[in-house]
């Protein structure tokens, strides 16, 4: 299991120490957000390269934007290792698989709480991690949706048909008993923003959740 603190709930004040707070994380999770495909606006690929600087942690960007085509290439030149984007923010998946790829990042899908598993069905084999939405992307802090378990379910059994490699991640609402429930439906990968970040040890409650 990886843990991946959300710098969403980092302090923007003083990103290099909220990076050295949580060195004990392989990844570290990116949300970037355009306020029109959800409604809030977070941060741009300059921010991605100042992270860079500081870490050698796997950054993990997550594209809630309308046209993620567009500038999927500025945010891996900035740093980002592994690009995921909202299936129901393109027409064309394919398109946007191969882009990624092309410019050497590895792939991801993510599913809003709204869209069903069926929708990413043909493009599990060609993508490496699949993100299930457990609240509504825009903000931090909200509660776990208990139905996003049966979606990672359905995804862990397409995995083991279909790509045995594929990581499952799962954002929103993360603590140490959701973490649980996401570890036994089949989840790889937990990201958590506020759990982490709103404590006097971040560390720790990383390590909590493992």
């Amino acid at each position: 299991m990886k843990i991946a603190p959300s710098i969403l709930s980092a302090d923007f004040g003083n990103l290099e120490k909220s990076i050295n707070l949580v060195r004990d994380a392989e990844w570290l999770h990116v949300d970037v957000m355009d306020g029109h495909f959800v409604p809030n606006i977070s941060i741009g690929p300059v921010v991605v390269k100042g992270l860079r600087k500081y870490t050698n942690q796997v950054l993990d960007t997550h594209l809630m934007i309308t046209d993620p085509a567009k500038y999927l290439e500025d945010f891996i030149v900035a740093g980002s290792d592994r690009i995921t984007f909202h299936i129901e923010a393109t027409k064309d998946p394919i398109d946007v698989i191969n882009l990624i790829r092309e410019k050497g990042a590895k792939v991801g899908i993510s599913i809003k709480p709204n869209t069903e598993v069926n929708e990413i069905s043909d493009y599990i084999h060609l993508i490496d991690q699949v993100l299930v939405m457990s609240v509504e992307p825009g903000f931090g802090g909200q509660k776990f949706m208990i139905n996003s378990l049966e979606k990672i379910k359905a995804i862990s059994a397409l995995r083991d048909v279909f790509n045995k490699d594929l990581l499952i991640v799962v954002d929103g609402g993360i603590n140490k008993e959701t973490a649980i429930l996401c570890k036994e439906a089949g989840a790889d990968v937990l990201v958590a923003g506020s759990y982490v970040f709103n404590s006097d040890n971040p560390n720790a409650q990383m390590r909590l959740l493992k």
